[in-house]
């Protein structure tokens, strides 16, 4: 069963904290781009020190790192300012986990003009960006989000090889839709020496995962498939397909046609791996999972973060035998595992 949704009660903190969000988001990019989290570690430095190592004001440090430590992103022992370890781990950019370089994507200014009038999209149900939003075809927002993003599915893509070949030792083809940075399909190429992957994007996107093939040493068993997911073949005969971060952008039919086309070009036994936020039932929690909606009402035509309920829909609408939900710990995201056969 679900847990009921955490939402702190309503209260004035509430209201204003949230109102001036911007604040939060304006702190932590500041924090980024002057090097903060990288001068003070994990030893820690007192104010004079950081504004000195970062080039600052003295009043400027002072106020942005005691407000960091108020929302959680600094810790501080009297005036020495520093970061635990478990902070270091996304923060401080010689970090393999570090997300720093997210904010590129994230905080890019097409993203965010997105919701510069959000009340226009709710009422009349058109985004306020041009054409189709971030599913517009060859999008130059994909190129910055291959590349920011990489380090945040870095463990994530390793967890989820694991479920999709944990013997690793036999053939495999493997087909990554909307790969991307493309480390979902390497990671299990690089499990497996006998896997072969395709890489699906657009073509300006596909350099990326190039580039990070080249990396791992697998560029002898990947292929490199552009174009429109909803047009391009699929192939025959495949044994997994990898759907990774990617029917939140659509509505249910968009879904159900991508999973149609899936379906096809499995063979019997094959399986289709989504990996998603997912809803619970309540679509209000997991807060990050209403937060992936939300981002898709201001950027996309029709896409929304969908609970399990709503994916085994479509997936049995669509021909699957077998549709079961699985953890992948401690991802944050699950994996919805469908299987094409005789229930």
């Amino acid at each position: 069963m679900n847990a009921p949704n955490p939402a702190p009660a309503f209260s004035f903190d509430l209201f204003y904290t949230t109102v001036n969000a911007y604040y939060r988001t304006a702190a932590v990019k500041a924090a980024i781009e002057l090097g903060v989290f990288d001068v003070v570690g994990e030893k820690g430095k007192t104010l004079a020190e950081i504004a000195k190592a970062c080039n600052a004001s003295p009043r400027g440090i002072r106020i942005l790192c005691r407000f960091l430590v108020s929302i959680g992103f600094l810790k501080n022992a009297g005036e020495v300012f520093f970061l635990t370890r478990e902070m270091g781990l996304f923060l401080d950019k010689k970090s393999p986990g570090y997300l720093g370089g997210s904010i590129d994507f994230l905080l890019s200014p097409y993203i965010m003009d997105g919701f510069k009038d959000l009340a226009s999209v709710v009422r009349t149900g058109e985004l306020t960006l041009p054409e189709q939003g971030v599913v517009a075809p060859d999008h130059p927002q994909w190129v910055k989000f291959a590349r920011a993003m990489a380090p945040m599915m870095a463990l994530p893509s390793y967890l989820l090889a694991e479920l999709a070949d944990r013997q690793a030792n036999q053939p495999l083809k493997v087909l990554d839709v909307a790969a991307g940075h493309g480390l979902f399909g390497l990671a299990i190429a690089q499990r497996n020496p006998k896997a072969r992957v395709t890489f699906l994007d657009w073509e300006n996107v596909l350099q990326v995962a190039r580039e990070n093939a080249t990396k791992a040493g697998v560029l002898d068993r990947v292929e490199f498939r552009p174009g429109n997911a909803f047009t391009v073949d699929f192939g025959e005969g495949l044994d997994v397909i990898l759907l990774t971060n990617f029917l939140h952008h659509f509505d249910e039919a968009g879904c159900e046609a991508i999973l149609k086309k899936a379906h096809a070009a499995l063979k019997e036994g094959g399986r289709v791996l989504t990996f998603e936020f997912i809803a619970n039932e309540d679509r209000t929690s997991p807060p990050l999972a209403s937060t992936f909606s939300m981002m898709m009402l201001g950027t996309t035509p029709g896409g929304e973060a969908y609970a399990y309920s709503d994916l085994e829909r479509m997936f049995k609408n669509t021909g699957y035998a077998q549709v079961e939900l699985r953890a992948i710990p401690p991802a944050m995201e699950k994996v919805v595992v469908s299987t094409k056969g005789k229930a």
